[in-house]
């Protein structure tokens, strides 16, 4: 045994039946075991894969936590077993390993790495070097480095070989060099020794890098920074500028020489967070996620909003802080702009909904106005319309009877047309005949009418101008409007008390034409009605002219006095305000445009209806599209002597009229039918035969209405419901008159 261990092998010997016999100290020292510890073991104690059968790298495992290696195996093979010789080969494996990886990263870097024995021929030329000198390395190997040295630097090249050569490194330093196309580069050179195993120097290791690929990425870094359109400033870790760009200049008011070395404080009222400074891999600061907001200062002392970016830069005078600067004052003037723009599109959104909600009140409340009134007319008209046919058909008619019974029906009709014509107005769809007008002539003209509508205890008193300016409207419109006025004074002074009426001129400048919408500047005629009754609160003002809207009982009002006087006012291109005060009266005020044309004479009557009522045999064309009116309006014609032909539609009286053989003197037209309109039914008649007088009849004429709610030039007009004397009258008085 002694034997075995002076020999400087680890010896293993495995028995014929599989164990371990013996170990000697080297194997049990490369084992991990003590001496004779492993006798008697199995031999997969050592060899995991079994006994080896052949010589070569086999895996060995040590003691336990010792892992496996990979040894080099001979065997000697005896009548009692097995003798194993192991040698340990993984240094050198992960020797080999570790030159194939330097030879790799050589190959393969950027830079120029070059090796030359001591005398400057050149060993070694990786693709760094090919791209950065232009030779080839199988041009360049074995020849002299002086070929890439320019000659004013081969005197240094020898000193620097010199140096080595006992030693010395070189750290990266700036030189010149000579590329194979005979221009020279700016290179940055770090040289270094090479030694063999035993540390002897045999060489010198050169790693170049173009400098003048450098040189323009800063001069292209220098350009991007002052083109910037933001300030841009370095900061050290002591918080003082090292860098700033051009438009720190102008952002500031500082130049970079005054900038340079004094705190970020001084432009940065907060200076920079603290937590930027925290070191990273390689000491880099942290940079910051999102832009952060601050207060910077210029150098005249003027503070405005700033937007800020930080990141790291890594120099060899160490980390740097980059600090991008954003004046952010315009955009929070627009963000300021765009949330008060938003929160009046909101309001306005919501006064819209406001408005349409009120419209939809007002509707509903006019519709059950509407249905209420019209409801009332209509039980008088059906249960008095029933009498007269119960007493027509007893034994013996009460003449009389049927006579008063009639009369009933007859008023109802009328105080559903007047309350049609008082909607009309309202909706601004009344038809109307304006003329130039002195409003004071008018105010005398109905005066005695308003005394006998207020009564005795309503003392009336009118202040009428001089000299005051004419306006253009409908004289009966405005003495409906004066009437509705009137009669709602009267209902406000149940005790007796004074209305006054008074006249004059105001000039309307645009910031009152503001305030009151539809109204334009300029010169404006006025007529105020004032009473000293009860007044009204805020809320009954704001609501005064929705249609059927009152605060009367019910049966003292239909609720349409002031919503008639604001359509009638509009349609003039007025405006009408109601001032009002609990317990201290209502004023009303119109204003109306003064006009400079000159009073024109009314027009002259139509032809009294017993003289002009009976026909002489001329031919009228009746087109309605309601049987029971066209029947009506048919009856009353043939009975006053006119021939009449009867159509039901537009389509109808087209193919009537060409059809008939004599003249049609008359069309008595509705003007809103199905398929074809009156106005356009006129016209193609009038294209035919040019001669036909024409005479709409409705209760609602928008279409053949002009802008301001007149009629067009020539159009006649008889307004529904009408009685027989008024058809009559208009139809004579249209047969009589100029042809248009």
């Amino acid at each position: 045994m002694d034997l075995l261990d002076s020999i400087p092998e680890a010896i293993v010997v495995v028995g014929a039946d599989g164990r371990i016999q013996l170990v000697n100290a080297v194997a049990a020292g490369l084992l991990g075991y003590p001496p004779q510890a492993l006798a008697g073991h199995p031999v997969g104690s050592v060899f995991p894969a079994g006994l080896p059968e052949r010589p070569g790298e086999v895996s060995v495992r040590r003691a336990a936590g010792g892992g496996d290696f990979l040894a080099e195996v001979s065997l000697g093979r005896t009548d009692g077993g097995t003798v194993v010789v192991l040698r340990d080969v993984t240094g050198r494996h992960a020797n080999d390993q570790t030159q194939a990886l330097l030879a790799s990263i050589v190959a393969s870097s950027h830079d120029a790495i070059v090796s030359t024995t001591l005398d400057g021929r050149i060993l070694s030329w990786n693709h760094g070097a090919e791209i950065l000198y232009g030779y080839p390395a199988a041009e360049i190997l074995g020849r002299s480095t002086e070929l890439i040295v320019p000659e004013d630097r081969r005197s240094d090249e020898r000193e620097i070989i010199a140096l080595v050569s006992q030693g010395a490194r070189l750290e990266r330093f700036r030189t010149r060099r000579v590329r194979r196309d005979g221009t020279e580069i700016s290179v940055s050179l770090a040289v270094s020794p090479l030694t063999d195993a035993d540390g002897k120097i045999i060489g010198i290791a050169k790693t170049a890098r173009d400098f003048s690929e450098r040189e323009r990425a800063e001069a292209r870094f220098q350009a991007v920074l002052e083109a910037a359109p933001d300030a841009i400033v370095g900061v050290d870790r002591a918080g003082d500028i090292v860098l700033a760009n051009r438009q720190t200049e102008r952002m500031f008011g500082y130049s970079k020489h005054e900038l340079s070395g004094r705190p970020v404080r001084q432009l940065i009222a907060d200076g920079l967070p603290e937590d930027i400074w925290q070191v990273r891999a390689r000491g880099l600061v942290v940079p910051s996620r999102d832009a952060l907001p601050g207060l910077a200062q210029r150098k005249d002392g003027h503070a405005f909003p700033v937007e800020m970016t930080i990141s790291g830069l890594e120099t060899e005078d160490g980390p740097v802080g980059c600090l991008v600067i954003r004046d952010v004052t315009e955009r929070l003037h627009a963000q300021a702009e765009q949330e008060r723009l938003r929160a009046e599109a909101e309001s306005e959104r919501i006064e819209a909904r406001m408005h349409r909600a009120q419209r939809l009140e007002s509707l509903g409340q006019l519709a059950g106005g509407v249905a209420h009134d019209f409801n009332n007319l209509l039980a008088v008209i059906l249960n008095y319309g029933t009498f007269v046919i119960e007493e027509a058909q007893a034994q013996q008619p009460d003449v009389a009877a049927i006579a008063r019974d009639a009369e009933q029906v007859v008023r109802a009709s009328r105080r559903g047309t007047e309350l049609t014509h008082q909607l009309l107005a309202f909706a601004r769809r009344e038809v109307i005949r304006p003329r130039v007008l002195d409003l004071n002539q008018v105010i005398q003209d109905v005066e005695q009418m308003l005394r006998r509508s207020i009564g005795e205890h309503i003392a009336l008193r009118t202040q009428l101008a001089d000299r005051l300016p004419r306006v253009v409207a409908d004289p009966g419109q405005i003495e409906q409007v004066l009437v509705n006025l009137a009669v709602n004074a009267r209902d406000a002074m149940p005790s007796g008390g004074h209305l006054t009426i008074e006249t004059g001129v105001v000039e309307v400048d645009s910031d009152h034409a503001a305030n009151r919408p539809g109204l334009d500047p300029g010169r404006y005629a006025r007529m105020r009605v004032s009473d000293t009754g009860t007044g009204m609160e805020r809320d009954v003002v704001d609501r005064a002219f929705e249609p059927f809207y009152t605060t009367k009982r019910s049966g003292e009002g239909t609720g349409l006095g002031l919503a008639t006087v604001y359509g009638i006012v509009t349609q003039a291109r007025g405006s009408v305000q109601i001032y009002s005060e609990p317990g201290l009266g209502t004023t009303v005020s119109i204003l109306l445009p003064v006009t400079d044309e000159s009073g024109q004479p009314e027009p002259p009557p139509a032809p009294e209806p017993a003289r002009a009522a009976q026909g002489s045999g001329e031919t009228i064309l009746v087109v309605e599209d309601e049987p029971a009116l066209r029947e009506l309006a048919c009856r009353i014609l043939d009975a006053a002597g006119y021939r009449v032909l009867m159509a039901e539609s537009g389509t109808v009286a087209l193919a009537l009229a060409a059809e008939h053989a004599g003249e049609i003197e008359l069309l008595l037209t509705d003007v809103i039918m199905p398929g074809i309109l009156g106005k356009e039914l006129a016209e193609r008649l009038l294209a035919e035969d040019p001669k036909v007088r024409v005479l709409y009849m409705s209760g609602y004429a928008q279409p053949i209405l002009a802008s301001q709610g007149t009629l067009d030039d020539g159009v006649t007009l008889i307004e529904k419901p009408f009685g027989k004397t008024e058809l009559l009258a208009a139809v004579r008085h249209q047969l009589d008159g100029p042809a248009s």
